[in-house]
């Protein structure tokens, strides 16, 4: 698979991705830190919409049913090198469902999903799947 996305920006102002029929404005100065998502945060929402996505595709597979899930991603940044270090979740399911394995699905996400395996592979991830 190959993906293909356009980002541009405007001095002093801000910036956006596009993506298929999506735009994604996010913030590249200081006046901007409390109203756009900055970089690391549209990384994080990149994780998060990993999972979600992932949810949606192994309900599929594990025959399951569910309302909807939402989860909350917290990470620390280190400054030497500026990076990741250290990502945690957690994923909350909606869902009376009985077939529902909340282990076996944590075990797929973390196996099969791809912005979630590229980043372990350079920080700690650590979560866990809660059914509500």
């Amino acid at each position: 698979m190959k993906y293909s996305i356009k980002a541009h920006s405007s001095s002093k102002n801000k910036a956006s991705i596009h993506v298929k029929q999506s735009e994604v404005v996010f913030g590249i100065t200081p006046e901007s830190a409390n109203t756009l998502p900055n970089p690391a945060e549209l990384f994080l929402g990149s994780f998060s919409a990993c999972i979600l996505k992932n949810v949606e595709r192994f309900s599929v597979f594990m025959n399951f049913e569910y309302s909807h899930a939402e989860i909350i991603v917290n990470a620390t940044r280190l400054d030497k090198p500026p990076r990741m270090d250290n990502i945690q979740y957690e994923l909350k399911i909606y869902s009376q469902d009985q077939n529902l394995n909340s282990e076996l699905l944590k075990k797929n996400i973390e196996k099969f999903g791809t912005i979630f395996n590229t980043i372990k592979t350079s920080c700690t991830i650590t979560g866990e799947i809660k059914r509500i």
